[in-house]
């Protein structure tokens, strides 16, 4: 077999050249990312404006251009604090408090980045197949707010209505020396061994387990508050032990500082060349509005990070073949349904086309790796070594097609040799998000919110779109490596800078926390913040306390508090709908021109 040819070096956008403008919070981030892509900055400085405005030059391409905005006109929407107000972000995140909370960090910022990025990235590669028109699109921070939102918007419209309970409660724990840790098990035998260990009630490990479960679905985990007496009641070295002993995993929560100590810089994602492609596959040249027409990507994902990934290419116009087990995806049939499927798995999975393939059968591992040899991407998050144990790793998918990008979504990037379980809150708490996400004087906690897989899907599809264009440029094959701690490290990136600098890397206390309303909550502009947070409006509607601050020159906006009235809110007048299952769903988060 001959050995593939692999390098750190190659970077898709080699020979470009961009210039941004607008909003710092998303346009830094924008340039970043296409610096890693191998872009060069011009040489002026970025100037700052409402509007953001992104150009790539160079190279055999037309320009590419984007455009990106907080919000449509008129929805008094103009910043971080009161995008993540509007689109639910903060209730969501809020869950575990009982009441709404901004996130610290500039989640949907970063999250309008990545998907500005994504879609020139897309462009490019439309240019590159093919296609006439130069790449023209419009990105808005509100609608990657929604995206992220997006499951628990679907849940919270179903006919149904949620399946487990909302209310407050959760992680992180605390042990009797007073060390703040995450727990992760996905077997309700090692949740029952673990705290059996610390002669914790029986009847609290039962009725725990459910609500633990579903704070993946729920943003919450209203568990009984004896188990956090019980792990106060022990030290941390004991409660490893219990950890070890039953199966599962504890993680203390480490900090900003840390992090920044021992972060090497890295990409979020890697790309490795393979074996020069040999004749394109013939497919027909793609649309602007559909910039992967014609490419065909085999999803074999579980949960949200793939499939979310899978579900943005197909966005793009890419035609998605979902790899489930024999008998389907069980999580199919996760409540609450819409029309007898899941709301959550609908949201990231609808307008797939499903294969049922048992990958312990070499007779269906021979029929995936015929389903490979025809298309132009495998995306997996298959456990680490998995796809090598199972014959189906980059290298050998490549024997079958050497055109292919191999795609593999992981918790860590194999980054981190001593990291426990790559799951969400694992990876929040392990990198210092618990601290990024909270202001000064609050106690660091990962957000029950899936931040990090969310993000996590957004930048696989980010480099699942860089592959495919360094494909293009080459004539090789690529495989494309992306992580939930890519994901950590881009979300607390500026917070990193401050800690490197010896600052602070927190924001200080009070930082997005909404107001109440007699009514309701308003959240302030980050700018207006301090002064609104002057006035008591305690006593008034919401509809007046938002008059009071508007004549005291203040800018504020409602706080969405229930997900299942965005469809009717007018700050996102036609951008809501439901699909033929009756789910609602989100725009899509380019607009192509």
């Amino acid at each position: 077999m001959a050995s593939p040819v692999t390098t750190r070096t190659v970077r898709p956008l080699d020979t470009l050249r961009f210039d941004t403008s607008g909003p710092p919070e998303i346009m830094k981030a924008v340039a970043d990312r296409l610096r890693r892509l191998g872009a060069e900055a011009a040489d002026h400085a970025p100037g700052d404006s409402p509007t953001g405005h992104t150009l790539l030059t160079g190279g055999d391409f037309q320009p590419a251009e984007a455009h990106t905005t907080w919000s449509g006109p008129g929805t008094g929407i103009g910043d971080e604090a009161t995008v993540q107000a509007a689109t639910g972000i903060m209730a969501v995140h809020g869950r575990r408090d009982g009441a709404p909370r901004g996130l610290a960090a500039d989640y949907s910022a970063t999250a309008t980045a990545v998907l500005t990025v994504q879609g020139m990235l897309a462009g490019l590669l439309a240019q590159a197949r093919g296609a006439a028109a130069p790449t023209r699109l419009t990105t808005r921070a509100d609608h990657a707010g929604l995206l992220s939102v997006s499951q628990y918007l679907a849940a919270a419209g179903a006919d149904e209505g949620e399946a487990a309970e909302i209310a407050p409660g959760g992680p992180p724990f605390t042990s009797a020396d007073g060390v703040l840790f995450e727990l992760e098990t996905l077997d309700p035998g090692a949740w029952a061994g673990f705290w059996r260990a610390l002669d914790a009630p029986a009847d609290a490990i039962r009725s725990g387990w459910r609500p633990f479960q579903f704070r993946y679905a729920t943003a919450c985990a209203p568990f009984p508050h004896v188990l956090h007496t019980t792990t106060q009641a022990h030290a941390l070295e004991r409660i490893r032990r219990a950890a070890s002993a039953s199966g599962a995993e504890v993680c203390v929560l480490g900090t900003l500082a840390d992090r920044a100590a021992e972060h090497d810089g890295a990409a979020p994602w890697s790309l490795d060349l393979l074996r020069p492609t040999g004749p394109g596959n013939g497919a027909p040249a793609p649309t602007p509005a559909r910039p992967l027409a014609g490419l065909t990507v085999l999803e074999a994902g579980r949960r949200i990070q793939a499939p979310l990934a899978a579900h943005l290419l197909g966005l793009l116009g890419a035609e998605v073949i979902r790899i489930e087990p024999p008998g389907g995806d069980p999580l199919r049939g996760m409540p609450p349904a819409c029309s007898g499927i899941s709301a959550r798995w609908l949201a990231l999975n609808r307008g797939k086309q499903a294969v049922e393939i048992d990958i312990k059968s070499p007779g269906d591992r021979r029929r995936l790796r015929e389903m490979a040899a025809e298309a132009d991407v495998f995306l997996h998050n298959w456990a680490p070594g998995k796809a090598a144990e199972l014959g189906l790793d980059a290298d050998d998918l490549a024997e079958v097609n050497p055109a292919l990008v191999h795609a593999y979504t992981s918790g860590w990037g194999d980054r981190l040799p001593d990291a426990p379980m790559g799951t969400d809150f694992m990876v929040q708490a392990r990198t210092g998000v618990g601290e990024a996400v909270r202001p000064e004087g609050e106690p660091p906690a990962p957000s029950l919110m899936t931040l990090l897989d969310v993000l996590g899907g957004l930048i696989g599809t980010e480099a699942v779109l860089a592959g495919l264009l360094l494909r293009e440029r080459t004539g090789h094959g690529v495989r494309v490596d992306s992580s939930l701690l890519g994901a950590a490290d881009t979300l607390t990136a500026p917070a990193l800078a401050r800690a490197v600098r010896g600052e602070n890397p927190r924001k200080p206390s009070g930082f997005r926390r909404p107001l109440p309303t007699a009514d309701g909550w308003i959240a302030p502009s980050d700018d207006c913040a301090t002064a609104a947070a002057a006035y008591d409006l305690r006593n008034l509607s919401t509809d007046e306390a938002l008059r009071q601050c508007r004549a005291h020159g203040l800018t504020a906006t409602p706080v969405t508090t229930d997900l299942s009235g965005l469809h009717d809110d007018p700050r996102f007048a036609g951008s809501i709908s439901r699909d033929t299952h009756g789910v609602l769903s989100v725009p899509d988060p380019w607009s192509f021109a």
